[in-house]
């Protein structure tokens, strides 16, 4: 077995000289790139946040904003209640601003994941090619360790928000991409030829017939794009991302399991509130 080894493919080589030449040659793009997305962060983050000096009212106003959303989707005052308690206690635990800094993560990368995955999922579904020919690719993003994400995020964009959401947009952008896609693809045939034989044009087609059938499953995509961004915010505080993983890697390093336990526990209530607020796909 020493000729198989000794003669392996250069993989890493490979990578490493494709990071080089990015660096070298896309940094006027990197720049862009990383501007954008600090523009969205700040300004997401300064509407969780609010204006300095006026914290806890604003977050008392924000917590009201997220319970009338609530009930716009849900049309459920338990639902509602549930929501209003757990951001309470969030405040009461003390780590609301950890929290606003990793909803700041995770909205700056449903916009960005949604932006870019749904059309195409829906690019992939009317071209099947398409689909047979990104799978490997959306494979392999799920599959690889987010710590490797890391490394690429650091050495293009530095520390702080911008390598974290751009690891955590990385691991997530498949699942709006293949549940767009499913959603598109299993259209009803009935639906389809109905729209047809009445004339429908193909943009007619994908509005009327095909987004309003794929809507749950799209929903699911959102559903899942936020949960999963959830699951990074620990890894991309090891990168200098701000939010809950902060407190996380703090009592890993410590072995403070109070502190462990508190932050993990938030997360949990965090995840667990955007969770019921956007299961619309699947309310009755």
């Amino acid at each position: 077995m020493d000729w198989l080894t000794n003669n392996k493919l250069p993989v890493g080589d490979i990578a490493e000289t494709a990071f080089d030449w990015i660096n070298d040659n896309l940094q006027f793009l990197l720049d862009w790139l990383s501007d954008v997305l600090e523009v969205l962060i700040d300004a997401i983050l300064l509407v969780l946040q609010g204006p300095v000096g006026a914290e806890d009212w604003w977050a008392l106003l924000i917590i009201a904003a997220f319970v009338a959303l609530t009930w716009a989707l849900q049309k459920n005052w338990k639902v509602c209640l549930f929501v209003g308690l757990g951001f309470l206690f969030i405040l009461n635990q003390d780590y609301w601003e950890e929290t606003t800094e990793s909803l700041t993560l995770v909205l700056s990368a449903c916009i960005v994941c949604m932006a870019i995955g749904v059309p195409i999922g829906i690019a992939a579904a009317h071209r099947p090619k398409l689909y047979a020919a990104i799978r490997p690719v959306l494979d392999l993003m799920q599959t690889l360790p987010t710590f490797v994400y890391l490394i690429p995020a650091i050495v293009f964009f530095g520390i702080g928000m911008v390598p974290g959401l751009i690891a955590t947009v990385i691991f997530v952008l498949p699942a709006p991409i293949r549940l767009t896609y499913l959603g598109i693809a299993n259209t009803p045939t009935a639906l389809v030829e109905a729209a047809r034989a009445f004339g429908a044009t193909p943009r007619q087609l994908l509005w009327k017939v095909e987004m309003p059938s794929a809507f749950p499953q799209i929903m699911a995509g959102l559903n899942q794009t936020i949960m999963l961004s959830l699951s990074m915010v620990v890894i991309a505080a090891l990168v200098g991302a701000d939010g809950l993983g902060v407190p996380v890697v703090r009592a890993l390093n410590s072995v403070n399991t109070a502190l462990g336990f508190e932050s993990g526990f938030v997360i949990v209530v965090v995840a667990i509130i955007l969770d019921r607020m956007l299961n619309v796909g699947t309310r009755k």
